[in-house]
């Protein structure tokens, strides 16, 4: 009998060239979009950044640091309104010409967002078994394309520089016990004053060296500081610091904080005394739980968790939280796209849907933003109705959601570049309650 036609193979997912095809493709439709994402924040041209190199050239000329104001259209006046070692640090710079510092902080930036997410992403590669270079290069465009980025980039922020100090601190140096663990986390608390809740977050868990040196770390760079500008240095600690009006108007919706919330509510009036204190209280409560979940999560060897968990308490608790503030977005979402990949049993179907949607909306919501694309007047406006205070406290709430939300792991599911020298939990089991 004749030989019966053989037909050639069939082209199916498992096809190596059209992985790579299809890999490529995703990618160029990334970087297509990144240009429409970062037009409006243009408009921004580098303003922070020439502020502070404009209040260390009136520093330099002899003028008191913290006298420099600058009109603005949206927050009536702006001051620098870092420590005094923040200035100390960009005093070199004032030496070069404006664009050049611009086009130095922008590439460190972006070295620094290609770093920590390979940070993030890599144990994730590894443990799902995923294609290393189109994952890592997909999360890096990701990455550049959330808000808090654009705004750090075309503000001319230092944020990134904080954030890669904070996670190979936590990530690296602490769970290693070096010796110069809590080193990044005092210079970022030096630099900015915001890390500091990771201070707390060190005494938290029990990491009393890490917590010591990263205090006199912190100690140390604004005594040098102080030796250097002594004026200025008196004046931030004992006056500025606690002038909440030199930040710009806190009921602005790129505020997004839980101030930021209650201020909205009053506006154009700022906030009684009673809405102080319910202030106050939200920040304790939010500030005991959040810091419990983490420090959960850090002795169940979950240390990304519990330094994400610590970020959000932090930018809710601050006075002040603008959009570009909020980078713990980004490592949410890895936990949450890894506890999704991780739930592949039958009867986790359901837990499975509800991590990858929370994933996706708040990757949704962050690449979109809360300020980028609306006009927002500068004009104080007051939140009166239901659909205003979700519309202008989106932030607020998803980082509401997070703290409860993150799911916390252990043994075999722990996320973070090395392993604590701390003995491994017996368990390998996903913790289903998110307490």
């Amino acid at each position: 009998m004749p030989a019966e036609p053989v037909a050639p193979p069939a082209v199916t997912d498992d096809d190596p060239g059209g992985r790579t095809v299809r890999r490529l493709v995703a990618v160029v439709a990334l970087i297509a979009v990144l240009p429409a994402l970062y037009l409006p924040g243009l408009n921004h041209k580098f303003l922070d950044l020439k502020i502070y190199m404009s209040a260390v050239d009136w520093w330099r000329a002899g003028h008191p640091l913290y006298d420099y104001v600058q009109p603005d259209r949206v927050q009536g006046e702006l001051y620098f309104t870092y420590p005094p070692f923040s200035a100390l640090l960009l005093w070199p710079f004032g030496l070069l010409k404006l664009g050049a510092t611009v086009a130095i902080f922008t590439v460190l930036t972006v070295l620094a967002v290609v770093l920590t997410t390979r940070w993030l992403v890599t144990p994730i590669i590894a443990r799902h078994d995923l294609p290393r270079a189109f994952t890592l290069v997909a999360a890096v465009l990701l990455v550049l394309a959330v808000e808090s980025t654009r705004e750090t980039i075309t503000f001319g922020q230092i944020n990134m520089l904080l954030v890669v100090l904070i996670l190979g601190d936590l990530l690296y140096a602490v769970p290693q016990a070096r010796r110069w663990a809590g080193v990044g986390v005092g210079l970022a608390t030096a630099l900015k004053l915001f890390p500091g809740i990771f201070i707390v977050y060190l005494l938290a868990t029990r990491r009393w060296r890490a917590a010591a040196v990263a205090s006199v770390t912190a100690a140390a760079a604004t005594l040098l500081a102080a030796a250097v500008a002594p004026g200025d240095s008196w004046r931030f600690w004992t006056h500025e610091l606690w002038a909440t009006d030199r930040v710009g108007r806190t009921d602005y919706v790129g505020n997004q904080s839980l101030f930021g919330l209650i201020s909205r509510f009053t506006a154009p009036e700022k906030p009684d005394r009673l809405l102080w204190l319910l202030w106050l209280l939200l920040v304790a409560v939010v500030a005991v739980y959040g810091l419990w979940r983490a420090a959960r999560a850090a002795r169940a060897g979950d240390l990304l968790t519990g330094l994400t968990l610590t970020g959000l308490v932090g930018a809710l608790a601050s006075p002040i939280t603008w959009t570009h503030h909020i980078y713990w977005f980004v490592p949410a979402v890895v936990l949450l796209a890894d506890a999704a990949l991780s739930a592949n049993r039958p009867d986790e179907a359901r837990r499975r849907r509800w991590l990858a949607g929370l994933a996706l909306g708040t990757a949704a919501l962050i690449i979109y933003g809360m300020v980028t694309f609306h006009d927002w007047g500068v004009e104080p406006v007051r939140t009166d109705n239901p659909a205003a205070f979700v519309l202008r406290n989106g932030y607020v709430l998803l980082s509401v959601l997070l703290l409860v939300a993150l799911p916390v792991r252990s043994g075999s599911l722990r996320l973070g570049p090395l392993r604590s020298r701390q003995p491994e939990e017996k368990s390998h089991q996903m913790d289903r309650s998110p307490q």
